[in-house]
């Protein structure tokens, strides 16, 4: 079966007490001037940073997963002691072989929402909202030229920034700096 399926570890009360612990990801699509984008971000659930990303103009483009994840096992392979849990949706890429041979070799275990359960990895949902939020109607990116720019611009200042209400109003960065954590 080229395709399985992980339990949902993030249902056991998982204790998340340092970075990299619990990275969560999914992908969100929206348009602008008439062309189809996908944006997959992986973030720690941790302190929200937001620590890889890719962006494709391809729709079902499975390089935005890979391309994230990739960066995302780069800043595993300088900690390969923590052990992480990736969570995710059911989706194709991230329930695919391909993706998941790779997982174990960096000490990933992977963990997947029920199906049809978005709130399952509602974090994740409700940071892809407020960034389509705030990068077209606060930040009024309007062109295609400049989208990769944007969007990684946009990254620096939601992880340093950007202060969120679940972090007592520290930005991500600040938040690890001040509880004296490593930096990735």
């Amino acid at each position: 079966d080229p395709y399985k399926l992980f339990p949902n570890l993030m249902l056991s009360g998982i204790n998340i007490s340092g970075p990299l612990q619990c990275i969560v990801s999914d992908m969100t699509a929206f348009r602008l001037k008439g062309v189809y984008y996908e944006l997959t971000l992986y973030m720690d659930l941790w302190n929200n940073e937001i620590l890889s990303y890719s962006l494709s103009s391809k729709r079902g483009d499975r390089m935005t997963y890979m391309s994230g994840l990739e960066g995302l096992i780069g800043l595993k392979s300088k900690y390969p002691d923590i052990e992480m849990i990736l969570h995710t949706d059911q989706g194709s890429v991230y329930s695919s072989k391909s993706f998941n041979e790779l997982l174990p070799l960096y000490n990933i275990i992977h963990s997947m929402s029920r199906a049809g359960t978005p709130t399952d990895n509602a974090a994740m949902e409700a940071i892809n909202g407020w960034i389509k939020a705030e990068m077209f109607n606060d930040l009024h990116i309007t062109s295609n030229d400049s989208i990769e720019r944007e969007i990684a611009d946009y990254i620096v200042f939601f992880n340093e920034e950007r202060p969120a209400y679940s972090l007592n109003y520290l930005t991500p960065k600040q938040y690890k700096e001040y509880h004296g954590m490593l930096t990735v």
